[in-house]
C-alpha cells in the first residue's frame, strides 16, 4: 500500500502528538500545523491526503480551512474536530468536508474516517483519470512461441514490481500500450488509476495544461481552476505515449517530476507533489533524437531506467497463427458471429507477409475478413476478396516472397516445433484434419524426430 500524507492541524500538543501516533501506527506520513498560517503552508509545501482540522484555532476558525483547499483546486478531504456539536450541520454541507467529529475522539471510528477519506480520493482521481483513458481491450501481450516474445517477457515480469521509470519501445502498432496495460493491471498500483497521455495529439500548450493543470486566471478562459494527469494519477501510473513527441519545453518539467516529484501548476506560485511511476512508450530512436537534440539528453536516462523493446511482427513469423487466432475469437465476440478459422494456406500466406503495421495491421485485415467472408473456414481466395490497399499488398508480397508450398512448409515445421513433433497436436493448431497433416508432412519431406529434438533444445 503506497503511504498516505496526512496533515494535522490542532493548538494542542497532547492532541496532535496522540494523532500523530496514530495515524503512523496506520502506516501513513504525518505532517502538523498548529494554526491556519502553518496548515496554509502546509499545503503549498506538500499537498496531503487528508487533513484533520481543529476549529478553534489560534489565528481563526477552522472552518476557513476547507475554502482555502476548495479556492486552490486540491482533491485534500477534511476531518473536522470540534467540542461544539451545533456547527455539525453548517460543516457537513461544506463539500471538502468528508467527516465531522467531536473530541474527545474514539479512535476505531478516526482510523475508519481516514480510510474513507482515501477512498474518496482514490475514487476521485480513477474518475478523472478515466476521462483521459483510451479504450484498450485487456489483451495478454506475450501470445506466441516465438524466442523473442518469450524473451520480451522474461524480462517484463523481472521488472513487474518496481516502481521506477519504465520505457517501451517497439514499431507502430506492436502492442506498446497494451504492454504497459498489463504491467499496471500486474502491477503493485494495481489499486490506483492508470492516466494515459498521448504525447503527439497535443500542442505544447495544451500538453503542459493537461499534465501539470492550471489555476484560476492563469490564461484567457481559465474560469476556474483544473487538476492536471500528474495529480490524477497521484499513486498510481501515468502512462505517456509517443513520448518522442513530446515538446521540448515541456520535457525539464516533465523531468522535475522524475526526480524530486514535484511540479506547478500553470499560474501557480507554489509547487505541489505526485507519487507516480512513468511508463512511457516510443516508436522513435530516443538516442538518435538525443544526438539531434531533439530530445533531452538528461530526460532520456532518467526514463530510460528499465527498458523493454518489442519485437516486430516481421521477426515473429511463428507467432502469427496463434494471433491471427486469437483476433478472429475476439473478433467473434465483439461481432457477435460464429469465430471463423484460417485454413493451413490462409495462415501461410499470413505468415509470408512483413506486417509493416505489426498486430494493429493483422487486426484490420481479419476484421475485413470476418466481414466479408461467408463461411466458417478462411482460405487465400478470401483474403483476396475483399477491395483495399492492404489486401492487395498482401497477395503481391506473398507472391513474391513465397510459393505456396514454401510457405506451407515453414508454417507446419514450425507448427510441429511448438508441439514437439506431435502430429495430432500440431494438426489441430493448424486447423487441419491429421490425415492432411501426415500427407504434406509426406510431400515436403519434413523430419519428425527433428522436431522432436528442436523442442526439447
Amino acid at each position: 500500500m503506497n503511504k498516505a500524507k496526512i496533515l494535522i492541524v490542532d493548538d494542542d500538543e497532547i492532541i496532535q502528538r496522540t494523532l500523530s501516533n496514530w495515524v503512523e501506527r496506520l502506516g501513513h506520513d504525518v505532517a502538523t500545523a498548529h494554526d491556519l498560517e502553518s496548515a496554509y503552508l502546509a499545503l503549498e509545501n506538500d499537498t496531503p491526503d487528508v487533513a484533520i482540522v481543529d476549529v478553534g484555532l489560534p489565528d481563526g476558525d477552522g472552518m476557513q480551512f476547507p475554502a482555502m483547499v476548495k479556492d486552490r483546486c486540491l482533491s485534500t478531504q477534511i476531518i473536522i474536530l470540534t467540542g461544539n456539536a451545533s456547527i455539525q450541520g453548517t460543516v457537513t454541507s461544506m463539500q471538502q468536508v468528508a467527516h465531522f467529529r467531536e473530541k474527545p475522539l474514539e479512535f476505531s471510528t478516526f482510523s475508519s474516517d481516514v480510510s474513507v477519506c482515501l477512498e474518496l480520493n482514490r475514487n476521485k482521481r480513477k474518475q478523472l483519470g478515466r476521462k483521459h483513458a483510451p479504450s484498450r481491450n485487456e489483451k495478454y501481450p506475450f501470445l506466441g512461441t516465438s524466442r523473442a516474445i518469450q524473451r520480451l517477457e522474461q524480462e517484463t515480469r523481472k521488472i513487474l514490481s518496481t516502481e521506477r521509470p519504465i520505457l517501451i519501445q517497439g514499431e507502430t502498432g506492436s502492442g506498446k500500450g497494451i504492454l504497459a496495460r498489463w504491467i499496471y493491471e500486474n502491477g503493485p498500483r494495481f489499486s490506483e488509476e492508470m492516466v494515459d497521455v498521448n504525447c503527439a495529439g497535443l500542442s505544447k500548450d495544451l500538453l503542459e495544461s493537461e499534465l501539470f493543470g492550471y489555476n484560476k486566471g492563469a490564461f484567457t478562459g481559465a474560469s476556474s481552476g483544473k487538476p492536471g494527469l500528474v495529480e490524477v494519477a497521484h499513486c498510481g501510473i501515468l502512462f505517456l505515449d509517443e513520448l518522442g513527441e513530446m515538446d521540448l519545453m515541456v520535457q525539464p518539467k516533465l523531468l522535475r517530476v522524475l526526480e524530486n516529484k514535484r511540479f506547478r501548476r500553470l499560474g501557480d506560485l507554489h509547487e505541489r507533489t505526485a507519487d507516480i511511476q512513468v511508463i512511457a512508450a516510443t516508436n522513435r530512436n530516443l538516442m538518435q533524437w538525443v544526438q539531434e537534440m531533439r530530445f533531452r539528453e538528461d530526460l532520456y536516462f532518467r526514463i530510460s531506467t528499465f527498458q523493454l523493446l518489442i519485437p516486430p511482427l516481421r521477426e515473429r513469423a511463428e507467432d502469427i497463427a496463434i494471433l491471427a487466432d486469437s483476433i478472429l475469437r475476439e473478433l467473434a465476440d465483439d461481432l457477435g458471429c460464429d469465430k471463423k478459422q484460417l485454413n493451413g494456406e490462409a495462415e501461410a500466406m499470413l505468415s509470408g507477409y512483413s506486417w509493416p503495421g505489426n498486430i494493429r495491421e493483422l487486426r484490420n485485415v481479419l476484421e475485413r475478413v470476418v466481414l466479408t467472408c461467408d463461411g466458417l473456414i478462411v482460405g487465400i481466395e478470401d483474403l483476396g476478396a475483399f477491395q483495399g490497399h492492404t489486401a492487395a499488398f498482401v497477395r503481391r508480397e506473398y507472391a513474391q516472397s513465397w510459393d505456396v508450398g514454401d510457405a506451407e512448409r515453414r508454417l507446419i515445421c514450425n507448427a510441429l516445433a511448438a508441439e514437439g513433433g506431435h502430429v495430432t497436436d500440431a494438426a489441430r493448431r493448424l486447423g487441419m484434419p491429421r490425415s492432411t497433416l501426415y500427407k504434406k508432412i509426406k510431400r515436403y519431406s519434413i523430419d519428425l524426430e527433428g522436431s522432436r529434438l528442436l523442442r526439447v533444445s
